[in-house]
Order: C-alpha cells, then structure tokens, then sequence
C-alpha cells in the first residue's frame, strides 16, 4: 500500500473517533437560577446534555416576563414559563407551545403569619391581602375565598411588587398571594415569624403544571427538543435516586446559594419536579382552560393541540 493510501485510512481512521460536534441549544430561564432549575443544573453538571450531543446555554432573564416573548419572537430555542401564562400568552396569539413540565404541582400559596389573625380563608373578610402580578393572582385568590363564602370585593388588595415576606412581617397586609411555599415559607421560618399556607388546589383551583418548557410553534420538528427532554427526564430521577450527591453537584456550580434558605427550597422542591417530563396530561390543560375562561382571564379556550404536545 502506498504512502499515500495509507495517510488516507489513517486520517479517515482519525476522523472516525473524533466526538460529533455538539448541537447548540439556549434555554431562558423563568428567574434567577435557584432549587427549582435543579434539573437543568443536574443535567449540565453530570453530562446528561452531553451525552444527548448537546450544549445547553442556561440564561437568567434581565426581565422575568420576557422570556416567552423571546422565544414567541424566534430568539432562542426553549423558555421556562408558568402553565397559567402560557394560556394568557396563547389568547393574545403569541405562538407558544407547551413541550414539557418541570414542576408538576403549583407552588403559589396564600400565606399568613402563623402568629396572626387568620386562622381560616373565612377570616380574609375586611382584610388585606398583597399580591404582586395583577390578573391571575387575583383571579386565584377569588377562586379560594368563594369556597368559603368570601367574595373578592370583601378584601383590600395591595400591590406590594414582590416583597411578600417584608409585607407581612411590618403588618402592612394580613395575607400575600403569590408566594411560592418552597421559599417564602421557609424565608418567614428563617426570620423567626413562621407562616401558614393555604394551597390553591385544596381550595377551589384546578391543579396545574407551576413551571414548564415553551417552545416556538414553528419549532416544534427540532430534534434538539426531545433530546432535550430525555436528558431532563434522566436528571430528574437522578435528583430522586441520589439527592445528596446532587445537591452537592448543584452547590458547587452555584456556591453562592449555598445558604439555609436555598437548603431548604431544595428539600421542598425536590419531590413536585415532574418524573416523566415530557408527558403530557390532556385533562389537567383542558380543567384549567375552563378555569381560565370561567375566571375571565381569557375569552375562549383553543384546542389543547396548539399549544401542549409529548413529543415522541
């Protein structure tokens, strides 16, 4: 064989065992990265992304509610969102589409102070209550006060721009809708004036997906989104199977959340990220559209094809 010929087979050899080049992917984060990306996290750190021949970009967003709208205008490939804006989004048209869930359960609560004057949902009557995000969190207090014969009119509501836990401490309201019980829970435990939360689904509210993957429409025949997903799935049982080591995996990406309150949202968090991420469950969509329109939120529902799918 020829010099030559043999240069040849030695550099197609060569070229046989070098790594495929890695699919570039950019996620948009719904927050500032805390216990509930933990999945994200997992999956860069132990090289599930990796293993999918991806290179996933993770990016906190300047502006909370501008991710969707990104994603909606073609600028980067995947947002976390919350499953009550993905209908508010698909209403005013924004091309969104659901492709998979990440927090199964709701986190928003109504808290209180353990040491304060409300006891039960009755007692709201002639109170007051902060929220932060106008429309749905309103829509989702009234929901839980008619369950106990309280209308929304009978409450004061106060815009208190996300200080949810200074709110209540000072007394300036006797109740904060909007507050995660993964944190603000703990945050009020952490400064010595412990809180009681009343869950929306326990009164009144369908249950629905807290945070979950959008794409855009026209996107929805990227194959980098169901390797994506798989790498997702494959984290979130790792969180299940080996916790420990995956809280040490996810401090020593981000040390500075390794602090008592993020401990904590940890533990609080870890049992609602969803196990079969990409599934898709039709009823929960469907029960909570109806809510939506019910509430006012949104005029008519639309088919749950155009804007949830389980990719196969």
């Amino acid at each position: 064989m020829s010099f030559f010929r043999l240069f040849l087979v030695a550099a197609f050899a060569a070229l046989a065992v070098l790594p495929a080049r890695a699919e570039k992917l950019t996620v948009y984060l719904d927050w500032f990265v805390n216990p509930g990306h933990a999945p994200l996290v997992i999956a860069e750190t132990q090289g599930y992304f990796a293993e999918q021949g991806l290179e996933v970009e993770i990016v906190p967003p300047s502006d909370p509610s501008a991710p969707p709208r990104l994603i909606a205008a073609g600028q980067g490939d995947i947002a976390i969102s919350y499953q009550p804006q993905l209908h508010v989004q698909v209403a005013e048209g924004l091309p969104l589409t659901r492709i998979g869930t990440l927090v199964e359960t709701p986190l928003n609560s109504l808290v209180v102070l353990a040491d304060g004057p409300i006891k039960q949902i009755a007692d709201f009557k002639g109170k007051k209550v902060g929220f932060s995000v106008g429309g749905f969190e309103d829509a989702l207090l009234g929901a839980m006060l008619k369950t106990h014969g309280v209308e929304l009119s009978e409450v004061e509501l106060i815009n208190i721009n996300f200080a949810l836990s200074p709110s209540l401490i000072t007394g300036a309201v006797d109740g904060v809708i909007g507050a995660f019980r993964n944190f603000e829970l703990n945050q009020l435990d952490l400064e010595k004036r412990p809180g009681i939360a009343f869950y929306p689904e326990e009164h009144g509210v369908p249950v629905y997906d807290e945070l979950i993957f959008v794409v855009n429409n026209e996107r929805l025949d990227d194959p980098r989104f169901r390797k994506f997903m798989l790498a997702i799935e494959k984290a979130a049982l790792y969180l299940t199977n080996d916790s420990d080591a995956a809280l040490a995996a996810f401090l020593k990406a981000y040390p500075d959340l390794d602090n008592e309150l993020n401990r904590r949202a940890w533990v609080d968090t870890l049992p609602r990220f969803a196990k079969r991420p990409a599934a898709l469950d039709s009823g929960r969509y469907e029960r909570f559209a109806d809510f939506m329109k019910a509430s006012g939120l949104i005029k008519e529902t639309v088919p749950l094809e155009s804007y949830a799918v389980e990719l196969r």
